[in-house]
Order: structure tokens, then sequence, then C-alpha cells
């Protein structure tokens, strides 16, 4: 029983983070951002890889 309650608490963790992914293309759609959470959190984005998404 202890097992199916880990693999549901694990199941339900992937599948809420799994949701939360994605990623933004800049205005130009040749370069994207890819984030975890929400995309103002992006590490690329962050460090200006791509340049302005509002260009």
């Amino acid at each position: 029983m202890k097992n199916v309650i880990k693999f549901a608490l694990l199941s339900a963790l992937v599948a809420t983070l799994s949701g939360c992914t994605g990623s933004v293309y800049n205005k130009e759609k040749n370069c994207d951002y890819t984030y975890l959470l929400h995309p103002a959190i992006s590490i690329s984005k962050m460090i200006g890889g791509c340049g302005p998404t509002d260009k």
C-alpha cells in the first residue's frame, strides 16, 4: 500500500510539472525560451540569450 501511495504522489508531481512547462518564441521566430514553471523565470531569458520577445 505504501508503494501505491508513493507512486500516486510521484505521478501527481510529474503531471503538475509537465503541465507547467513550455516555450516562448521571440518576434522573429528564430529562437525560443524554454521555461519550467513561468516564462518570467526562464534562465535563458534572464541572460538575454535570444533578445527581447516583444520586438
